[in-house]
């Protein structure tokens, strides 16, 4: 994941003893260090102009290479003097926190900090600031996970601003849920997409190195427990493919890649992408889908940049009346796999070559999938608890058909009313409870979410 740089410029009238404001500060700052946050702090900033304090904070934060600003109010505060310092920086986000006082001798002692708050919401909003209004409660654990979940939506808004998706090929099987639209995608997040040729390819794939291709065969081999033999000949092919791809991201700096697949690698190569997927994202850590889904890969680089993991793809294959059994007919990234990553030959649709039959870790999940339509992006989400599922296959393999990875996934939410807000055949996953993170990523970047 990473790693978060936080301003914090923190504010109080002159008149209340400074040592008190300092000490909140003090301990603010603290909290959000131990939560994994780099905090570059200015000192505290009052009301009193000849002091210069305004300045010498402005100056300080000028300096830092930051991803969100914490104003801080430890007291009250005119907000003329906020706003002076944190009009500056309206291109980051920002959070209004205010902090609370402190029972001393039988009785509260307090700053008025949320008059300071208060005073400043409804401005910094009508002022067209982007920013999450986070108050103390006195008589509450102060609500860090608030600001570090924003604070890590901001950090990752801005990766996003910098990261290309590379796609081999361009709307696989005709479909229109794997479409985009490259200038509104540009300007709602700041991701580009850039498409190369599969000729491209194939012809970088014939140059590989007989040493190279050997050793990425030697990887395949070690690294995964094959449930039966596969041909020296297509575990090379593989890896010229791996290799050419491979060489074409780093080139062009790709953090997600996706391969036309049906109508591309098997149609016209007569080769599965499977394996290519799986070491594109072991062996580079690369986001990968296939199928040329680039809302799809868009949703995993967010999964990515919030929570730190892989986001695997799922694709839904049956529905019940309180779950979904999602599975892919492929691969997934050794990540999520529970145990050896296992690899079995198979045919579908009289093309040979092999796919991942690994059994994926359970517990509490996430899925999400992004969808635009114009400049209006909308992101759903769900959580649910994944189990192993019962023994399932998908018609058209050669007997016997491989038992593919999947999760049947009880939701925590009405299946009728999760089936109606579906974006599209796939969504990506990530472990353990992250709506909080998407929803701030999501307000962050005015994007409407359902879930």
């Amino acid at each position: 994941m990473v790693k978060v740089r936080a301003g914090f410029v923190s504010f109080g009238i002159f008149d209340y003893p400074r040592d008190i404001m300092e000490r909140k500060c003090e301990r603010a700052i603290e909290s959000l260090r131990s939560a994994g946050l780099e905090v570059i702090s200015t000192g505290l900033v009052t009301d009193k102009r000849e002091l210069g304090e305004a300045q010498q904070a402005f100056a300080k934060l000028c300096q830092a290479d930051l991803d969100v600003l914490i104003a801080c109010v430890a007291g009250w505060i005119p907000s003329q003097v906020v706003v002076e310092v944190v009009s500056e920086f309206r291109h980051l986000p920002m959070v209004l926190w205010g902090l609370s006082g402190k029972e001393e001798g039988g009785r509260l002692v307090t700053t008025a900090e949320q008059a300071g708050t208060t005073a400043l919401r409804r401005s910094m909003e009508d002022l067209g600031f982007n920013f999450r209004y986070v108050p103390n409660f006195q008589d509450a654990t102060p609500p860090l996970d608030k600001i570090v979940t924003f604070a890590r939506a901001a950090a990752a808004a801005r990766q996003l601003r910098h990261a290309t998706i590379g796609e081999m090929g361009y709307r696989d099987m005709n479909l229109y849920a794997t479409m985009f639209d490259g200038v509104s995608l540009r300007k709602q997040l700041g991701i580009e997409v850039e498409f190369f040729e599969m000729l491209e390819m194939v012809q970088r794939a014939e140059r590989q190195a007989s040493g190279d291709v050997s050793s990425v065969v030697d990887t395949m081999r070690e690294k995964w427990a094959f449930e039966t033999p596969i041909s020296l000949e297509i575990l090379e092919k593989v890896a010229k493919y791996y290799l050419a791809v491979g060489q074409k991201a780093r080139e062009r700096n790709y953090q997600a890649i996706s391969l036309i697949d049906v109508d591309g690698m098997r149609k016209l190569l007569n080769l599965q992408p499977a394996m290519i997927l799986m070491l594109l994202a072991d062996e580079l850590g690369l986001c990968t889908i296939p199928e040329n889904d680039t809302p799809g890969a868009v949703s995993q680089l967010i999964t990515h940049c919030l929570t730190g993991q892989i986001g695997a793809y799922l694709e839904f294959y049956e529905f019940f009346s309180d779950r979904v059994l999602m599975g892919v007919p492929d691969y997934v990234p050794s990540e999520v796999v529970d145990g050896p990553v296992r690899v079995k030959p198979a045919s579908f649709g009289g093309i040979e070559g092999a796919v991942n039959t690994s059994r994926m870790k359970t517990g509490l999940v996430t899925l999400c999938r992004m969808a635009g339509r114009g400049d209006h992006y909308l992101m759903h989400l769900a959580t649910g608890d994944a189990a192993t599922p019962r023994a399932w296959e998908e018609a058209g393999w050669a007997p016997p058909a491989p038992q593919l990875p999947g999760l049947e996934i009880r939701l925590h939410s009405d299946m009728n009313e999760f089936a109606q807000n579906v974006l599209g055949q796939h969504y990506i996953l990530s472990y353990g409870d992250n709506t909080a993170h998407f929803k701030d990523f999501c307000r962050l970047l005015q994007m409407d979410f359902v879930g």
